[in-house]
């Protein structure tokens, strides 16, 4: 019963932290800033957690987990290849929409365990999925068969990257980053679509201004 109280705080602490680091980024926001936040003692917090770097790696793989799971779930319930990625950018919209951009360059320089946990995951499990919805596409009739899924992965990731790393790039001040993932997204998708990929394409989208 203790462990679980426990347990509770625990996470209450990364998701509350999330969401102020969600807002400022990483180097802004102290421990002193968290404590204020949740309104408990630093010393309450140092007893689930030895320094701020150890709350972000657990917070960062937390979410990894979780995008983990979404990805799976977008591709067992989709309906095709290119329902999936709307789906996935539908479920990925509310998390980017909140996020500073800065978010990645203070992962990068001042946390850098976390940082490396996010580039694995980036290129074996982001990276397998984005491959194997190139394969779906292409037996589903809805991608050209001949693009180069290998070349087209490597393409898909970096352009991942620079989104989150060069965020700077695309005036950030006038749109977030869910906004520049989706119109990226959607480029991507109508390079790699054949005639019968983008009537899907536009019935999708139609789907989504219909719902908004």
């Amino acid at each position: 019963m203790i462990k679980g109280a426990k347990l509770e705080v625990k996470e209450y602490i990364v998701v509350e932290a999330d969401k102020l680091f969600c807002q400022y980024g990483f180097k802004s926001v102290t421990m002193d800033d968290i404590a204020k936040h949740l309104g408990m003692s630093k010393k309450t917090i140092y007893q689930h957690f030895s320094d701020k770097d150890e709350l972000v790696n657990i917070l960062i793989e937390d979410k990894l987990s979780n995008q983990d799971c979404t990805m799976d779930y977008c591709a067992t319930n989709a309906e095709n290849a290119v329902h999936e990625i709307f789906f996935a950018i539908t479920n990925i919209n509310e998390l980017l929409t909140n996020m500073n951009p800065k978010l990645f360059y203070d992962l990068q320089k001042y946390h850098p365990k976390a940082w490396l946990h996010f580039k694995e995951f980036k290129e074996n499990k982001l990276g397998k999925c984005i491959f194997v919805n190139l394969e779906r596409g292409v037996n589903e009739g809805l991608y050209r068969p001949e693009i180069n899924k290998e070349i087209l992965t490597q393409m898909r990731l970096d352009q991942v990257d620079l989104i989150f790393n060069q965020h700077d790039h695309y005036n950030m001040t006038k749109y977030n980053l869910a906004q520049v993932m989706a119109e990226i997204t959607e480029h991507f998708l109508y390079g790699i679509c054949n005639a019968k990929g983008l009537e899907k394409i536009n019935y999708y989208k139609q789907q989504q201004l219909t719902q908004a």
